[in-house]
């Protein structure tokens, strides 16, 4: 049963998280803004360094389009360098325990993946990669393409505030990429490696190691540099893991504390990123707006995935109990983070409703940067309607909003259904299903549905794991993940370029910045997605659900 201590470990929980999500915000300002920072002495030599490298004239700035296509490019490269080491990891070193290399579909889905922030495992986790791999593969893309949602997110929230001058665009992505890395994500991550490796969780190139159990069999020890890659697959909301079994695994997540410091980790920077927003518009109001529908939804979803563990007592037992399994599930879907301390197929199917509603929804409240920047698209949409419902001239921040931002706004929100929906019934028509072991009812329909939304949204979670390592679902999922990733940021980017250049007027014609307007915005969504995908809902896991019951009477 969940009880009073329950609500209050999650209130709790949400309390500190956005007490300190608050305090990281006025830290995240400094680094994005204009000003100075007593850190600037240590990290300024080193990030002039690496622009030398690279040759980049920090104080030119980007227009929306040369914006984007950097990211573009950058993303393009991390992938391309990811394939490349996964695809011939048994010729290169660190590789201890011999793993050949991967296939071309498996190298090709695994580089889409983690270079999208999205770390859908196809592979097997501790038992496919080498340790260059895990590194350099798998984990550096894990703080790149972090990174290049914190750098998207910062772009777009200049292009919402307006201009300072006439020739100000939304900032240099590559100084953005920069600073996230040596001054939020790197040092973050170091820190809370140390801490997870105090408390258990190994860091180590030695090798793997077998041991002698105390029934007398035999037992390879995986160990590797797993706290590493625990914290920054956390902390940039990229969910994946060293092992198959993910936080599932005691190696990777050995006790309740970890358990906690874990969804802390995945919720704090998106949390932080509604104050960074108020902050640099200058008006706290708006982003107090973002986070309280955001954490609204999250919470209606919690609502929902608690309904079999009170009720229907079908809660989910993983070494931490029913209640953790639930409250980590709906919380790395409502960030988009992806990784599991239980299995998915193990749960009540109502619990699976709210964990697609998080990747439906992608800001409840989403993943590392790209959470505010899809409530920012929903704040468009419902602007837009309020406003002509209204006889108003629809208007956000004293920007006036036109039917352009708004085609762009619903481009953005419809590429969603398309790009989950096609290959999901491309996957039944032409078979491919049973090619992988899954009938045609209900169920097969709930995790092949989960397959393609967990990769739209650049989730990562999903039902198939290791059995998805086909060609038909690593090239599909692998082109699903980039779609979800770059046409929504290409949208957004737009649209901020655009609001950047118009007057801004001071008169107030819709507020967005008392407590209405996010019961508006929560039920503009409700009803935009759920009109959108209820239907598939209602023949995946709410049908499965039903059939449950009768098979029980």
């Amino acid at each position: 049963m969940i009880g009073i201590r329950h609500i209050l470990v999650i209130v709790g929980l949400w309390a500190t998280i956005v007490f300190f999500a608050w305090i990281l915000s006025k830290y995240l300002e400094t680094v994005y803004g204009d000003k100075e920072s007593k850190l600037d002495r240590i990290f300024i030599p080193v990030e002039n360094f690496i622009y030398g490298l690279i040759g980049l004239d920090k104080n030119k700035t980007m227009k929306w389009k040369e914006y984007f296509l950097n990211v573009l490019i950058f993303s393009a490269f991390s992938a391309v360098v990811s394939f490349l080491i996964l695809y011939y990891q048994g010729y290169l070193p660190i590789n201890p325990m011999h793993f050949p290399d991967l296939s071309w579909s498996l190298a090709l889905n695994t580089a889409m993946s983690i270079s999208s922030n999205t770390n859908l495992q196809h592979y097997g986790g501790g038992s496919s990669l080498s340790y260059l791999s895990q590194m350099v593969g798998i984990q550096f893309l894990q703080f790149t393409s972090a990174a290049t949602g914190l750098a998207v997110a910062v772009a777009i929230f200049r292009g919402f505030a307006g201009k300072k001058n006439q020739t100000e665009g939304l900032g240099n992505f590559y100084v953005d990429l920069v600073r996230s890395l040596t001054r939020v994500l790197i040092p973050l991550s170091f820190i809370f490696a140390i801490i997870f490796i105090i408390i258990g969780i190994p860091q180590s190139l030695s090798g793997y190691t077998l041991v002698r159990t105390l029934s007398g069999s035999e037992q390879i020890l995986k160990i590797g540099p797993v706290a590493s890659l625990v914290s920054i697959m956390q902390l940039g909301t990229n969910g994946g893991g060293y092992f198959g079994a993910n936080s599932a695994f005691p190696f990777q997540n050995p006790n309740p504390i970890s358990n906690y410091i874990q969804m802390a980790l995945m919720m704090i920077i998106p949390t932080s990123m509604p104050f960074l927003f108020g902050r640099m518009i200058n008006r706290m109001g708006e982003g107090r707006t973002i986070l309280i529908a955001s954490y609204g939804l999250y919470a209606i979803d919690l609502i929902i995935a608690f309904i079999p563990v009170t009720v229907l007592g079908a809660g989910m037992e993983a070494g931490i109990g029913p209640f953790s399994s639930v409250f980590w599930t709906v919380t790395t879907t409502a960030f988009t983070t992806g990784s599991v301390n239980a299995s998915l197929a193990a749960f009540n199917p109502i619990v699976i409703i709210p964990a697609f509603m998080g990747m439906l929804i992608q800001a409840t409240p989403g993943g590392i940067g790209v959470g505010t920047m899809y409530m920012l698209m929903y704040i468009v949409i419902t602007v837009f309607i309020v406003g002509l419902m209204a006889g108003r001239t629809p208007e956000y921040l004293g920007a006036k909003i036109t039917a352009g931002d708004v085609k762009l706004a619903v481009i953005g929100f419809l590429s969603h259904p398309i790009i989950i929906l096609i290959p999901t019934v491309i996957a039944y028509a032409a078979g491919y299903v049973h090619a992988i072991g899954y009938g045609t009812g209900p169920t097969s329909f709930t995790q092949i549905f989960y397959e393609f939304t967990s990769a739209a949204a650049n989730n990562g979670s999903d039902f198939l794991g290791t059995t998805g390592n086909t060609v038909f679902f690593n090239v599909s999922t692998a082109i699903v993940m980039w779609a979800g990733r770059f046409i929504p940021i290409f949208v957004m980017l737009a649209i901020a370029g655009r609001i950047q250049e118009r007057r801004r007027s001071s008169e107030i014609s819709l507020r967005t910045d008392d407590i209405i307007f996010p019961i508006v915005l929560i039920v503009s969504i409700l009803i935009l997605v759920i009109l959108t995908f209820f239907p598939f809902l209602a023949i995946g896991p709410i049908l499965m659900h039903l059939e449950g019951i009768k098979n029980a009477l």
